[in-house]
């Protein structure tokens, strides 16, 4: 494996690595292509870092930038209200699929729909992880978890969340929105890369939702992981940009 593979980026904190999310957890690659992101933007002394409960806690002390862990839920209006304090920070939203579908959900759309000027970075792994491995708003038809032990049924249960799209729906022209998975890195660094950029240009509200792994909850090795992100999640959750602000004059 080359140096450069196993180099950090620069903004993250060295003591607080190894990181504790779970082995094989896709969290850790999402915020290495986060680092990466502000590394080559050249921003680390502007970043506000803010995360939600959930398995996205565990990225609390991740970076050495400012940062803030926020209750359930609640980290879109407390990036939107630094934002709106110190509008020259460049702040970033980092949530799970519960804390911003679910429990946060009201927050997050009317966000997006009133455009604030704020990058929310959402973790997709199709379930609760911290808790258990629950079913969530994004869990697959079919998918069994510890509340869908037969497997989600959506003529009861309703079907996955899609989240950027719905964001898309509502956004403003100057809006970016897009997908991204782990099993991709250099595009979903582009796609959180162009989401920070955005924001610096005060164009509006940016949304990545990537794609990732929970092989401790979906109980899978490395091999039926990967096959689950890159073959069966893409079937639902379309990867790419699905809204740009080049978009806004056509």
């Amino acid at each position: 494996m080359s140096v450069e593979l196993l180099r950090m980026p620069k903004c993250w904190r060295k003591e607080s690595k190894p990181h504790k999310f779970c082995p094989g957890c896709g969290h850790g690659d999402v915020l290495k292509a986060l680092g990466e992101a502000i590394d080559e933007l050249g921003i680390q002394d502007r970043v506000v870092f803010g995360c939600d409960i959930g398995c996205s806690l565990l990225a609390w002390d991740f970076f050495d930038v400012d940062s803030v862990q926020t209750h359930h839920g609640r980290t879109t209006p407390v990036m939107t209200g630094i934002k709106r304090a110190r509008p020259d920070r460049i702040v970033v939203a980092y949530m799970g699929d519960g804390g911003g579908y679910a429990i946060g959900s009201q927050h997050l759309f009317n966000a997006a729909a009133r455009n604030e000027n704020v990058t929310v970075i959402l973790v997709n792994n199709t379930n609760y992880g911290m808790t258990g491995g629950q079913m969530a708003p994004t869990t697959l038809p079919g998918q069994k978890t510890e509340t869908s032990p037969y497997g989600r049924d959506v003529e009861t249960m309703g079907y996955p969340t899609q989240g950027p799209e719905a964001v898309a729906a509502i956004t403003q022209d100057g809006a970016y929105v897009a997908r991204g998975t782990v099993a991709n890195m250099r595009q979903l660094k582009g796609f959180i890369k162009k989401a920070l950029q955005n924001q610096m240009e005060g164009n509006g509200f940016s949304f990545v939702e990537a794609l990732s792994g929970c092989p401790t909850n979906w109980r899978t090795n490395a091999r039926d992981t990967w096959n689950f992100i890159e073959k069966e999640m893409t079937k639902y959750f379309k990867v790419g940009e699905i809204k740009t602000p080049a978009q806004k004059e056509g």
